[in-house]
């Protein structure tokens, strides 16, 4: 009964706690869903968890040692989490996070995706199959306008001709990579930070590095064509995404494009 006392005797400002709680805890599962640390994430919250129960059950020796796990493991965490506190601090400045953390924007359809991602899988086949080299950054959570006075500005509507136009050998706009927003190139010859830590076969050159570096940093997408083999390569996390078919290509794009 006094449980459910306390329920009723419970104030907004409570409530509020308890949805701003859960929100942080969703967006970082967000940022570590899909990685190595997600196991390690699920770990914390058991051993939380267990350090509570303890606790209630008066079980002082074994609380006693989750809790001292739970006190000095965080600089150990802030080490293995590093990659992700990044992302999460990227996140919190980036200028669309409002956006991103509304109420509406959490809960809307994939199909709101406006980007055109059909036409640019398809300019990347197009482009392997010429073995045109291409890179092609997806802007997502975090905004990319940092990169943007590394190349030109541009504003033009996604379609697979522009796409295939810009990395064309002899166009003056193939170097570098594109970044594509909300179905958008903002941007054209951007220069990205290169990952060189990564040990990765010899035949990936700098334009997988680049995709490497920018999807590690950040939570953008990448794909990558190859100049040398015409292979596409797909790429989140700083990690290469390995994939089947075009179609499962755009649909794993399609999925992680917020």
């Amino acid at each position: 009964m006094d449980i459910f006392n306390d329920i009723l005797n419970l104030r907004f400002i409570d409530y509020l706690d308890v949805v701003l709680v859960a929100l942080l805890l969703y967006y970082l599962y967000k940022l570590v869903k899909g990685t190595v640390a997600i196991n390690i994430f699920l770990g914390i919250i058991i051993i939380y968890g267990a350090w509570k129960l303890t606790e209630f059950l008066n079980m002082e020796l074994l609380s006693g040692i989750f809790g001292g796990f739970m006190k000095v493991g965080i600089i150990a965490l802030i080490v293995v989490f590093q990659p992700e506190i990044r992302k999460f601090l990227l996140m919190v400045g980036s200028t669309n996070f409002g956006k991103r953390v509304s109420f509406l924007q959490r809960f809307k359809s994939d199909s709101a995706n406006t980007t055109d991602i059909e036409a640019v899988v398809a300019a990347c086949n197009k482009m392997s199959m010429s073995k045109t080299g291409a890179l092609i950054v997806f802007e997502n959570n975090n905004n990319l306008d940092f990169l943007l006075s590394s190349g030109d500005e541009m504003n033009i509507k996604v379609t697979q001709p522009i796409i295939e136009s810009i990395f064309f050998k002899n166009s003056p706009l193939h170097d570098g990579a594109i970044i594509i927003s909300d179905n958008i190139v903002k941007a054209t010859r951007i220069i990205l930070p290169v990952n060189n830590e990564k040990n990765i076969p010899q035949r990936f050159g700098l334009r997988h590095r680049a995709a490497i570096g920018i999807t590690e940093k950040t939570d953008a997408l990448a794909l990558a064509v190859s100049e040398e083999t015409g292979h596409i390569s797909y790429f989140k996390d700083g990690e290469f995404v390995v994939f089947e078919d075009s179609n499962q290509l755009t649909s794993l794009i399609k999925k992680d494009l917020v």
